[in-house]
């Protein structure tokens, strides 16, 4: 993306970079703590166990249970149901 300072992609930085790899750690944390807490809001989805990934079980809930303001509207199964 465009950015207001110069930047440089580097893939696989993680394995390369000590602050890149703990930056890592702390995203994964912070997303499975907020997918929690999503998971009390709106249960049945399977959020607590999928961490917003798109498992057979998360997409029988959204059948089931209907699209949420949480749901991605770019997620396939999440466009099918909205006939978007």
């Amino acid at each position: 993306p465009t950015l207001a300072c110069p930047a440089r992609t580097l893939v696989g930085g993680d394995a390369l970079s000590l602050s890149i790899a703990a930056a890592s750690i702390i995203a994964k944390v912070t997303r499975d703590r907020l997918m929690a807490e999503l998971a009390g809001e709106c249960p049945g989805y399977g959020w607590e166990r999928n961490m917003g990934y798109g498992t057979a079980e998360h997409r029988e809930a959204l059948v089931r249970l209907g699209v949420t303001r949480h749901h991605r509207r770019s997620f396939a199964p999440v466009r099918a149901l909205i006939g978007a």
